[in-house]
């Protein structure tokens, strides 16, 4: 097992980032201080915050021109690494760093770059992101907030039209914040041209609000303490014409409206696309959350022993079937996610801010699973360490409680699995449209003879198993179905009530989201195994193996309703998750070795500590 290999492959280009950030978080002053009251916990992320923007961490991602790297994938990787440590400090960074700047980065233009950029890169400017607000929730489009441009005086009067329009959960506000992107809906010369983002100033150099700012605390949560949260409401705030942030919108002087797309809907799709970056971001962050919280739940299993023959050496809990089960998949499933995610990364620092469908369907799709994953993840973690896994000192606890609202936030799981499937029927529907009806049901029809091959959904021998192109042709099979599926579903409703077409297949859609994520990731495991060299490609292809094997056991149901496995290879397949969890316990503790989380920021007693058997 060769951890290091590993680890080069994870950390990817950006290892000197992720290095700097590794030793930067292991000084004495980012220790871990358990218990502080809200307020002095709010005031050290704060600080770990101003400390890292000395470090010129914010202003990797500014571009060159205002004193900044531009360096996409370097931001991210700082914020991943970052994630290893306290997540209230990680969102601190991402409300500050990737949603304030990045708003002002994407949707402005070179004023507002010259203008601001330096100093928020810098932690000087503390910013918020204000798009969501209590009545609207993930619906954007029809967000309540008003910025009616005053042609007399030149100015955006920003407003919120009653109490469900306010906005809500706004990082940066409750405490830090002295200027908010703001979306709201534009209106000048009586018309209505949709949703745009505004530059508003909220606090004033005192720390009072500004004129006709009514600023309130979120308060307490479940986790993420260490992070303001509040509450904005705006009674006719006047903010000059030049803050409209008018990459794709514009107003004249005299109130004409301007933009290079017609389209009010093609307008916000657009721009709320070049801010996918922070779905991104969610998706790796959780996943650093997970590979800490696995860390130290298999460093613990393999130190804890209990019970075992009478007068014997007691068994650690990683060699319990139950606990390798739990702990292994997942352990395996971590590593295939890091490396779709690490080719959505490339992806996406390819656009330059630019906007792509497909892309920004499967930044939902993994955004969502990736963080429903990190939350069982979690919670397997600190169940397998019973109840250490419960004190605060050994983290896991707190992990969960902070990243419980990863699900929620920069969109709802739910929502962004429908976004992804969307995504895919349309350009389902452009195949159609490229090859013919004809072209693409033959290709189709010559995949599904292939995977439902009566000889084939009965193997189960371990060689047929392990092969790399019959488990694609599974995953590919399953999203190619699902996807068929539901648009005969979707057709078929349409024609009886198009208004409700979609709600009535939501369960389909969420399933064939999953499938595309797990065919996506299984191929970046395949690739990475493709590539690698002899002291890894071993590694990757057990961990490829792990993870199709426990996925193909999660939906057993479909593919045994559908065919394409029948009852010995169902029985194979539950074996060979078995067998490959068997191979990963000896090596699983090397394993989370490349992760290269430090001991000073994993910093759990447990992981640590050689705990006492009976016979010592």
């Amino acid at each position: 097992m060769d951890a290091a290999a590993l680890r080069a492959l994870l950390d990817g280009r950006e290892h000197g980032v992720r290095d700097f950030l590794r030793h930067r978080l292991s000084e004495p002053q980012f220790a871990y201080q358990h218990g502080l009251p809200t307020d002095e916990y709010r005031e050290l992320v704060l600080h770990w915050l101003r400390e890292l923007a000395k470090d010129g961490l914010g202003a990797l991602g500014v571009p060159e021109a205002q004193g900044g790297k531009g360096d996409t994938r370097a931001f991210m990787a700082a914020f991943e690494t970052l994630a290893y440590h306290d997540l209230s400090l990680t969102i601190k960074f991402g409300v500050q760093f990737g949603l304030f700047q990045g708003s002002v980065e994407l949707l402005g233009t070179a004023w507002h770059h010259e203008t601001f950029l330096p100093s928020i890169a810098k932690g000087e400017l503390l910013g918020a992101f204000a798009m969501s607000e209590l009545g609207s929730g993930s619906n954007v489009r029809d967000l309540e907030t008003t910025a009616t441009y005053d042609p007399a005086t030149a100015e955006f009067v920003i407003d919120t039209p009653h109490g469900g329009a306010h906005k809500e959960w706004i990082g940066n506000v409750a405490a830090h914040g002295r200027m908010a992107t703001v979306f709201a809906q534009l209106h000048t010369g009586g018309a209505s041209h949709g949703v745009h983002a505004f530059l508003v100033p909220i606090r004033n150099a005192d720390g009072s609000p500004c004129d006709g700012v009514r600023i309130g605390d979120t308060g307490l949560k479940e986790g993420l303490n260490g992070v303001d949260n509040g509450r904005l409401w705006f009674d006719q705030v006047r903010i000059p014409r030049q803050h409209l942030l008018n990459r794709f919108g514009d107003v004249t002087e005299d109130g004409r409206y301007t933009s290079p797309i017609t389209s009010d809907g093609a307008r916000f799709f657009t721009m709320i696309g070049t801010l996918v970056g922070g779905r991104i971001t969610i998706g790796l962050s959780a996943l650093s959350a997970a590979k800490t919280s696995l860390t130290i739940a298999i460093r613990y299993g393999n130190r804890r022993r209990q019970f075992g023959p009478s007068g014997g050496n007691e068994t650690a809990l990683l060699d319990y079937r139950t606990h390798q089960r739990r702990l292994l998949p997942t352990l395996a499933t971590s590593i295939v996610l890091d490396l779709a995610l690490s080719r959505l990364v490339d992806e996406f620092a390819k656009l330059e801010g630019t906007s792509n469908r497909e892309l920004e369907g499967l930044a939902a799709g993994l955004k969502a699973y990736t963080t429903w994953f990190a939350q069982e993840a979690v919670s397997h973690a600190r169940e397998c360490c019973g109840g250490q896994g419960y004190l605060a000192v050994n983290r896991i606890a707190g992990i969960r409680g902070d990243l419980d609202v990863w699900t929620t936030f920069e969109g709802d799981n739910t929502v962004l699995y429908q976004l992804l499937a969307k995504a895919l029927l349309t350009g389902y529907q452009e195949d159609f449209a490229d090859m013919g009806v004809i072209r693409l049901l033959t290709r189709r029809a010559r995949r599904a003879l292939k995977a439902m091959n009566p000889v084939a959904a009965r193997r189960d021998d371990e060689d047929h198993l392990r092969d790399p192109a019959q488990q694609r042709d599974l995953f590919v099979y399953r999203e190619e179905r699902l996807l068929d599926a539901a648009a005969r579903r979707l057709r078929a409703g349409a024609k009886k009530d198009p208004v409700h077409a979609m709600h009535e297949v939501q369960d389909h859609l969420m399933h064939l989201a999953v499938a595309h994520v797990e065919r996506v990731a299984l191929e970046a495991i395949q690739a990475a195994t493709e590539r690698a060299g002899p002291s890894l490609a071993p590694l990757l292809a057990l961990l490829r193996d792990t993870f199709w094997s426990s996925r193909m056991e999660a939906d057993l149901g479909w593919f045994l309703m559908n065919g394409v496995v029948e009852t010995p290879k169902a029985k194979g397949i539950r074996y060979l998750a078995n067998k490959c969890c068997v191979e990963l316990r000896p090596i699983a503790e090397a394993v989370t070795a490349g992760f290269g989380i430090p001991d000073a920021v994993l910093a759990a007693p447990i992981a640590f500590d050689a705990l006492p058997t009976r016979e010592s």
